[in-house]
């Protein structure tokens, strides 16, 4: 019961984010949305900051999961890498496509803890590309020396198409982001791939 209340909150703000932003957004609104007393959420979180950088964490999270699926899976390393840049892309877009604004106009109050969660969960990402990166480094696959470091420069090649800075409106529609994904991560995989 309490995580389907977090998950309540949650999607609460994802609705208020889209139709007021976050400066007009407040615990009030959040709760009325939800059906529940201000208090519950407090039980949650324990601001508006909070619960805001909750939101986005979650969509990192369920993309970490992603990527999780698709490095254990059976696929060559090649062909997970690939769908993974592709994934980190899209998920987010995906997740976002609503906003009015990017996401750095949309929590400009909230920028110095949104660029070190940012940090945080890039170093996440950069694990599970890391794992797929040795991996393929073990079969001979990929040349290369340092596969954090590698997956590190992989998520940096990739961060131009991420709703932060562009909305999604101004990043384009969906068929072309994905296009560009794609285009890029065969780039990037050409130049990993063992000759």
């Amino acid at each position: 019961m309490r995580d389907e209340i977090r998950e309540s909150i949650l999607d609460a703000v994802d609705r208020l984010l889209e139709r007021s932003g976050y400066k007009k957004m407040k615990i009030d609104d959040i709760a009325e949305e939800v059906g529940i007393g201000k208090g519950t959420i407090y039980l949650h979180f324990r601001s508006k900051e909070d619960v805001a950088l909750a939101h986005i964490d979650r969509i990192v999270q369920r993309l970490l999961v992603q990527l999780n699926e698709i490095a254990e899976s059976n696929a060559n390393p090649v062909t997970k890498l690939r769908a993974m840049l592709i994934a980190r892309v899209m998920t987010r877009f995906d997740s976002v496509q609503h906003y009015p604004e990017s996401i750095n106009d949309l929590l400009a109050d909230l920028r110095a803890n949104l660029l070190a969660r940012r940090e945080s969960h890039f170093d996440d990402e950069a694990t599970v590309f890391g794992r797929v990166l040795e991996e393929g480094k073990q079969q001979k696959a990929f040349d290369l020396k340092n596969p954090i470091a590698t997956g590190h420069s992989l998520l940096l090649a990739t961060n131009s198409l991420l709703p932060y800075s562009l909305s999604v409106q101004e990043l384009g529609d969906r068929h072309e982001i994905e296009e560009k994904i794609e285009r890029i991560a065969d780039l990037l995989l050409e130049g990993l791939v063992r000759r």
